[in-house]
């Protein structure tokens, strides 16, 4: 039993495409006339080359395409061999008889045309009948005419004499088109299914970050099986168009079966398609539904935990928090902290509505969400019932500091009326009575500005008041009683006055006995009564010094308090809210673990504002504290409130020496006013130093910070073109020096554009004078505020002008004192050294000579002289002093843009002493006087004073002339140059003694 092609595997037109292409038969889509398809077999000269196994895939094929109702009938095969030979149609039909997979209606043979083979097939069909074995019967036809007696021209092709329009290319296309369309359709719903199992066996995760990776995952997959369901559909209509285009083109065309049947197909996959895409969709809204929940849910729990953490931190904060404040800001501030607390609470109200909101919704976790809206329900209402309870408090002491402030405003008030009616004109009575009516006035104000009874004030606020408050009540009570008793001794004095009758003055003395006899109303009476009102002026003027100085007190304490109020409030608002897990959102990076930084000492808080706070005063983290505060200033107006408060002590302190110079503890004032007056300064003078720009090295390196201001300056160097030095004596730079212990410094200072900070000046960093090679004139002639810091021996000569000779002489002082304290430091290093040196030689013996023990203690002398000497400058013109070692700080060298400020570096060090001055002052003090002549050198200096030579005892050095300056020409071991005073000294030795000696060797 043959099987037929539906129990075969099936083909598809991919797979043997090019089988198909050699078109040995086909499939035409014609019918017969009950409906049979029709596979035509064509002329192909090398049929019987053909494989068996191509041979039976393509019949296999074509056999399978048409449907189960029209192949069941059976097909009309046509085989056209009109070109052939009897024996290659013999052969054709035997195969196709044997491989042929299909039911068969009918076989029609188109024989071959020619005469001999025409009739050799008749002859040879009619005895070869029994041979071909077909259960169908086989027809000879001689024409294409008697073709379209069995089958409609419109059912045959072109090539048969039909009109059936066919394209076998076209027809491949197409199928191969349809088929893989099928296979996509099929593929499809295969994905959709395997992924919607996925989905289904999918194990919801325990926390956000999982559930919400997972939602975008699956999200992800499901927007690309839409993608490829899109790309499907959209691969079959164009199939479909293809197929309806002759239609489209030509409405009379009608399309034969094979394309109504494709037609079919395609429409029944679309439909197929779009069924699966539904069934997916409706899928993925109630797995999306419930990931969606399931995010809730996670978000909910996690929300859950963070807000009852916030919850029982509050709670607890709340409970401890049993301060009712100690002023009526305080007091607010408080309040404000207790709105905050209701604001967290908040959030938790806010995460119960929503999980009530779940429960509405009927969430698929219910039973989790109720237990943990119960609870959250239960946490907000006991913390609204302490919150109201802690509110009440509160503003009950915020009444009570309210009262006590403005007694405390009104005793101040009456300490100043008291204080500001002047004396003199109170001894009028028209002025006592003014001065009554004022104080009556005053006293009037008092009904609703002061404490009435103070044991009713202790029954009314007896639940607030604790030790603390309650002494600051009867310190406020005491004022007040102390204050009105100072009123009513002033009102019993101005009575007195304003009642006392005026008498006329006699021009005559009183008789002496008038005394005696008639005290009341004699004019000695009147002059005693006039005495004892002098007295009296006398001491009411102790009294307003007395009532002034208290007024300071006064205000020094009040301002104190608030200045530390102040301070309190910016630490809690602003320094403890970074530590609040609930603001640390809004604390960007740059930020982070800076609170020591803002919140140090005074130094850390001017750096910060020169850098940091600039970049960050518009941080959000900071609005939002000011914003919680109601503050009307930023944070950085309170951060300056520390040198703020140091100018106030100075001012407050002035005021308490004024009126105090006669009282106990003036002399502490004055100490206390001074120490103040010193910070400023040190404050004053730091806030200018960190403002210097363009300096490489270490400012604290320079050591302590002695004097800064502002000069002009005259450079006068021997180094340089000499129209640079003729115009720097004649134009000034304007140079702002900062006199440290170790080096002083040159800069230039810029005004800043702007506010605030940005108007703050700047000092550009021009160059530095190392103090160990620094040498001073204190005297200019011609300018008193005029004085000289000089270099390398005068090589380099900058003319310091001052504002004032007040200024000049705290500066050369200073810098005398800068001078002096190293060369202190380098003799005592230097005897020390000496005095090691000495210990290590051998003791001499009893017979040593008196000249061994002086030479000892010359070499003492010249050790002692190379340890002032810190090097020797070289010949004028002969070698320029060497660079600095880099990277030392200050030691370096910055060259300006100025063609008066260039500077070749650092030359060797000198005598800090090297003062203009100071050689006047001291000139007979035993130092020699330099002339022409003849020295011996009686120190080796192994350095030397340029590269090429070194200087040892014993020679002999010429001194030909002496120039400006203080150098001379010199001959030194043959080599001639200009050489500095001071270094020929060092070298044959600055005493008489060395004199002496240097003569003999003339």
């Amino acid at each position: 039993c043959r099987p037929t092609q539906r129990d075969i595997i099936p083909l598809y037109a991919a797979d043997i495409q090019d089988q198909l292409k050699k078109q040995f038969a086909y499939l035409s889509g014609g019918r017969g006339g009950d409906g049979c398809p029709v596979i035509t077999f064509p002329d192909y000269p090398a049929f019987s080359e053909i494989p068996e196994k191509e041979f039976q895939n393509v019949l296999t094929y074509l056999t399978s395409i048409p449907s189960l109702q029209d192949a069941g009938i059976g097909f009309i095969l046509v085989i056209d061999r009109r070109q052939d030979k009897w024996t290659s149609v013999k052969a054709s039909i035997l195969r196709i008889a044997a491989s042929f997979p299909g039911n068969l209606q009918l076989v029609l043979v188109l024989r071959p045309t020619g005469f001999f083979h025409r009739a050799l097939s008749e002859i040879a069909f009619k005895f070869n009948k029994d041979e071909i074995k077909m259960k169908v019967p086989i027809i000879m036809l001689g024409s294409v005419s008697e073709l379209q007696g069995y089958i409609d021209k419109t059912q045959l092709t072109e090539d048969l004499g039909g009109t059936l329009d066919y394209c076998h290319n076209r027809w491949l296309s197409r199928r191969t088109a349809i088929e893989g369309f099928a296979q996509k359709v099929k593929q499809t719903a295969q994905i959709l299914q395997s992924f919607g199992t996925e989905l289904a066996e999918t194990e919801l995760p325990n926390d956000v970050q999982s559930t919400s990776s997972l939602l975008a995952t699956h999200t992800e997959k499901k927007d690309k099986m839409k993608e490829d369901i899109r790309l499907a559909v959209e691969q079959g209509d164009d199939i479909l168009g293809s197929i309806r285009k002759p239609v489209t083109e030509n409405p009379e065309y009608k399309l034969n079966q094979d394309q109504l049947d494709n037609q079919t197909t395609v429409e029944r996959l679309l439909t197929q398609l779009h069924e699966t895409e539904t069934a997916f969709d409706e899928f993925w809204i109630k797995h999306q539904q419930k990931l969606e929940q399931c995010l809730h849910l996670r978000n909910f729990e996690q929300n859950f935990r963070e807000v009852k953490a916030a919850l029982d931190i509050v709670s607890e904060r709340l409970t401890a928090f049993t301060d009712v404040g100690n002023s009526c800001s305080h007091v607010e501030h408080i309040l404000k902290d207790l709105a905050n607390f209701e604001e967290k609470s908040s959030k938790a109200r806010m995460l119960a509505s929503e999980g009530d909101a779940f429960i509405r919704s009927n969430h698929y976790a219910v039973d989790s969400i109720i237990p943990k809206c119960t609870e959250l329900h239960h946490l907000c209402d006991a913390f609204a019932t302490e919150t109201e309870r802690r509110r009440n408090l509160l503003n009950k002491s915020l009444e009570l500091h309210d009262l006590l402030e403005k007694s405390m405003k009104w005793c101040d008030e009456g300490i100043y009326l008291l204080a500001s009616q002047p004396v003199d004109k109170c001894q009028s009575q028209d002025g006592a009575e003014s001065a009554l009516q004022e104080i009556e006035k005053f006293l009037d104000t008092g009904a609703g500005n002061k404490i009435k009874e103070l044991n009713k004030i202790y029954r009314e606020y007896a639940h607030i008041l604790n030790e603390d408050l309650k002494e600051h009540v009867q310190k406020v009570f005491q004022k007040q009683e102390s204050m009105e008793e100072m009123f009513q001794k002033r009102q019993v004095s101005l009575k007195k006055l304003a009642a006392k009758q005026t008498r006329p003055v006699q021009p005559v003395a009183p008789r002496p006995e008038a005394f005696v006899k008639s005290p009341c109303t004699s004019p000695g009476n009147e002059m005693t009564e006039l005495h004892q009102s002098r007295g009296g002026s006398a001491m009411d003027d102790e009294e307003n010094l007395a009532v002034l100085r208290q007024h300071v007190i006064n205000e020094l304490i009040e301002t104190e308090r608030a200045y530390v109020e102040e301070l309190l409030c910016v630490l809690e608002g602003y320094a403890a809210e970074m530590d609040n897990p609930l603001m640390a959102h809004l604390i960007s990076p740059e930020l982070q673990n800076k609170k020591d930084i803002l919140f140090g000492n005074m130094e850390e808080i001017y750096h910060f504002h020169n850098s940091l706070w600039r970049q960050f005063s518009d941080s959000v983290f900071f609005q939002e504290c000011q914003r919680k505060l109601d503050h009307k200033l930023s944070l950085d107006s309170y951060l300056l409130k520390p040198v703020q408060r140091i100018t106030k002590y100075q001012l407050l302190l002035k005021e308490m020496l004024k009126y105090s110079k006669n009282c106990e503890g003036a002399e502490d004032l004055q100490e206390a006013l001074t120490s103040i007056l010193g910070i400023l300064k040190a404050v004053n003078d730091s806030m200018h130093q960190i403002a210097i720009t363009g300096y490489d090295g270490n400012l604290n390196e320079l050591g302590k910070l002695l004097m800064q201001g502002s000069f002009n300056v005259w450079t006068d160097h021997k180094k340089g073109h000499s129209k640079v030095k003729d115009l720097a004596r004649f134009k000034p730079m304007q140079r702002h020096l900062f006199l440290h212990e170790k080096a002083v410094l040159f800069c230039k200072k810029r005004e800043e554009n702007g506010e605030g900070y940005e108007k703050a000046p700047s000092y550009s960093y021009k160059h530095s004078l190392n103090m160990a090679a620094v040498g001073i004139t204190e005297n200019v002639k011609g300018d008193a505020k005029k004085f000289e810091i000089w270099y390398n021996a005068r090589e380099e000569v900058y003319i310091i002008q001052a504002p004032t000779p007040e200024v000049k002489a705290t500066w050369v002082n200073e810098i005398r004192k800068v001078l002096t304290s190293q060369l202190q430091a380098c003799r005592e290093a230097s005897q020390h050294r000496t005095l090691e040196h000495t210990q290590s030689l051998p003791l001499p013996s009893s017979s040593c000579t008196s000249p061994s023990r002086n030479h000892i203690r010359n070499t003492k002398k010249m050790e002692e002289r190379k340890a002032d000497l810190a090097s020797l400058e070289g010949y004028g013109t002969a070698a320029a002093p060497k660079n600095p070692e880099k990277g030392k700080g200050w030691a370096k060298t910055s060259h300006s843009l100025d063609a008066s400020e260039e500077n070749d570096g650092w030359s060797s060090a000198e005598d800090p002493l090297n003062s203009s001055d100071a050689e006047e002052e001291g000139g007979g003090g035993g130092e020699m006087k330099l002339t022409p002549g003849k020295y011996t050198v009686v120190t080796d200096y192994e350095k030397g004073v340029s590269e090429e030579f070194t200087v040892k005892s014993g020679d002999l050095v010429q001194l030909i002339r002496e120039g400006e300056d203080g150098l001379w020409y010199a001959d030194l071991t043959g080599r001639e140059g200009w050489i500095p005073a001071n270094n020929l000294l060092m070298l044959i030795g600055n005493s008489k003694s060395a004199q002496s000696l240097s003569s003999s060797g003339r």
